[in-house]
């Protein structure tokens, strides 16, 4: 079992930025691509950011490129997404996300993953 804490969250201005960051327990993550989704009230839950086991691959939600950063720290068992020039669209919860591979590789839907955290608010104001 993987617990997953994100943390981070809060209200910020539209052109402002925030840093999250995901705290992996129970097992190490070197062997998990991680990703980051989200979910804004009355919508599905989408991906924004993943990377995999050794950071060698990354990829990005369209909405989010140039803007968003996804890294990870195996040592420190956490994956973290910084984000800037935030946008009213960027509201909603943020969840961090893992799963199992045993290939270099990144999952972009919820079905794929197989642990999630507790999500932390995002709250964008224009």
């Amino acid at each position: 079992q993987v617990q997953l804490v994100e943390s981070g969250g809060g209200l910020v201005q539209a052109g402002g930025s925030l840093r999250l960051s995901c705290a992996a327990s129970g097992r190490t993550i070197t062997n998990y691509a991680m990703a980051w989704f989200r979910q804004a009230p009355g919508k599905e839950r989408e991906f924004v950011a993943g990377i995999t086991r050794t950071s060698g691959f990354i990829r990005y939600a369209d909405s989010v490129k140039g803007r968003f950063t996804i890294s990870r720290d195996n040592v420190k068992n956490t994956v973290y997404l910084q984000m800037n020039s935030l946008e009213p669209e960027d509201t909603g919860v943020y969840y961090c996300a893992a799963a199992y591979m045993n290939y270099p590789g990144v999952h972009t839907t919820p079905d794929r993953m197989d642990y999630w955290g507790q999500g932390t608010q995002v709250t964008v104001s224009s």
